[in-house]
């Protein structure tokens, strides 16, 4: 039984999340370490296809999780991952006893994974300064500036990470510009200057979901984000649209929800946040930039999207639409 307030639109089918966290105890039914329902991985992913998303790439935020990611990768055809350290977790290079043998087990699975197509992107990785608490920032530095050597060494972009350090940041892509070939800095929740700091870069994009849409603040610097520089994505199970938002009042798309302690299946987890709720970080970006047609702007962030991270789908992009064209579809 579906519960969902939408009717899937043939013009509106190009939704890919480009950051979820698929590997996170909550899809295992775990909350702060007590198991309130089963794991349910395989009904959110359904929920998500059911809803037109068509791909997701699942984050990697240490070595263990970007193994598990790949691993859930390999489950679905339509399922990607990264490979890469959170700068809040950079302290397991060091705590590994062995950080260049660290980053040959990252090279190494990054390397089998692009093999297989599944690996799209070195990352999670950059700075975070927000929560220095879990990693120092001389730690968070050394460590993003090696992921670098990541990107070269496989020719994968980047999936990037910045919270409170947009100068520190900036200096490390700016000295390593030449070493990847493109990337995303997702979850993007900064100021103006902050954000023409990062479009400076001609390769990076700018990833928002519902963390990048919360006040009234962060919806104007939305308004000066170019199309062809932006991405959607949920970063589920966390940075959903909450009702607080100044986003919520522009979300057209609902889902019923029940608390975790009342588990059912046909019903979205209250406050955790899925893959298929991408669709909400549209509708909301549509109505802030002022663009009616839906489908169009799908499409643009769709082929950002395979501009950055699934570069050999570019002509089967543009041939599917010429053929959608010449038979009427679109």
């Amino acid at each position: 039984m579906n519960h969902a307030h939408y009717v899937v639109d043939d013009w509106l089918v190009c939704l890919l999340d480009i950051a979820a966290n698929l590997t996170d105890g909550m899809f295992k039914g775990m909350y702060n370490g007590r198991q309130q329902h089963a794991a349910d991985l395989s009904i959110v992913l359904k929920r998500a296809w059911d809803a037109g998303v068509e791909r997701i790439i699942v984050t990697g935020g240490s070595l263990e999780e970007s193994r598990e990611a790949l691993a859930l990768a390999d489950t679905d055809g339509r399922l990607y991952c990264t490979v890469g350290v959170h700068p809040t977790r950079c302290s397991e290079w060091e705590e590994s006893g062995d950080p260049e043998k660290h980053y040959q087990e990252l090279l190494a699975l990054a390397k089998e994974g692009a093999a297989k197509g599944k690996v799209v992107a070195v990352g999670e990785c950059g700075l975070d300064y927000d929560r220095l608490q879990f990693c120092p920032a001389n730690v968070q530095q050394r460590y993003f500036e090696k992921q670098f050597d990541l990107a070269e060494a496989t020719g994968l972009p980047m999936f990037l990470h910045m919270r409170a350090a947009a100068e520190d940041f900036s200096t490390i892509v700016e000295r390593n510009r030449t070493r990847f070939r493109a990337g995303c800095v997702h979850s993007f929740t900064g100021t103006s200057d902050e954000l023409e700091r990062m479009l400076a870069f001609s390769n990076l994009y700018i990833g928002v979901n519902g963390c990048s849409l919360k006040t009234s603040e962060n919806l104007d610097v939305l308004k000066s984000m170019p199309l062809e520089r932006l991405m959607i994505e949920t970063d589920s199970p966390y940075c959903g649209i909450k009702s607080s938002h100044a986003s919520s009042k522009l979300v057209q798309t609902t889902w019923p929800s029940k608390k975790k302690e009342k588990y059912d299946e046909n019903y979205l987890v209250k406050d955790r946040n899925e893959p298929c709720q991408v669709r909400q970080v549209l509708e909301v970006v549509a109505s802030v930039l002022g663009e009616k047609d839906q489908y169009k702007l799908s499409r643009i962030f769709y082929e950002n999207t395979c501009k950055v991270f699934f570069p050999h789908d570019i002509d089967t992009l543009a041939n599917a639409v010429l053929s959608a064209s010449i038979t009427g579809d679109i």
